[in-house]
């Protein structure tokens, strides 16, 4: 594992423009804010992982917000998605703060590592298989990069599909064939990572 090699992988996340529909909806939903964000200077770019790098819990989501993470530069902040989260988080002694607002707010992980399917705020929350299979590489990346991972935490059925996936193609797992996502549901990958 490799601190500056997870901070590299960001750098070339933020530049990503793989996906033109992607790179349309964020640019546009940045320049035509809504009424209670008119006055914010939004992100309009894939957003970045954050968390530690010898991180054993990874959190993982479907995508930036349009008006959280798109519009604040970090996963699940400044939307109520990310309120839920870091309260949850916090509880267990896995952030430093109980909110996120914005990426200077001094928010730390602890022992976590947060990331998503796709880097780009989708239309209407729904991402096309392509968009899925363009970002792939990076959760790929970065499952390698994390060598201290335990626990997957998949926020959602494509987030579960995803990550599932990625261990596949990685030859992680032992699993013969995709497990079926459902709440509460807990699937060993190995020996020593488990997928909830």
């Amino acid at each position: 594992m490799s601190k500056a090699e997870l901070a590299a992988l960001q750098k070339t996340i933020v530049k990503c423009r793989a996906c033109p529909r992607l790179v349309a909806w964020r640019e546009k939903v940045a320049k035509e804010k809504v009424s209670r964000f008119i006055d914010c200077d939004y992100w309009g770019k894939p957003v970045p992982s954050l968390g530690d790098p010898r991180a054993r819990l990874l959190i993982v989501g479907l995508a930036p917000a349009a008006h959280g993470g798109n519009r604040t530069g970090r996963m699940f902040t400044g939307d109520r998605s990310g309120d839920w989260l870091y309260r949850a988080l916090h509880k267990h002694g896995f952030a430093s703060r109980v909110e996120s607002f914005s990426r200077t707010d001094g928010l730390r992980l602890l022992d976590c590592y947060i990331t998503a399917s796709a880097r780009c705020a989708p239309p209407q929350n729904k991402l096309l298989p392509s968009e899925l299979k363009n970002c792939r590489p990076y959760l790929l990346k970065e499952i390698q990069l994390l060598s201290r991972l335990r626990v997957i935490v998949a926020l959602g059925k494509i987030a579960f599909e995803t990550v599932f996936q990625s261990f596949r193609e990685l030859e992680l797992t032992s699993l013969p064939v995709r497990p079926l996502f459902a709440h509460g549901a807990e699937y060993a990958l190995n020996r020593n990572q488990t997928l909830l």
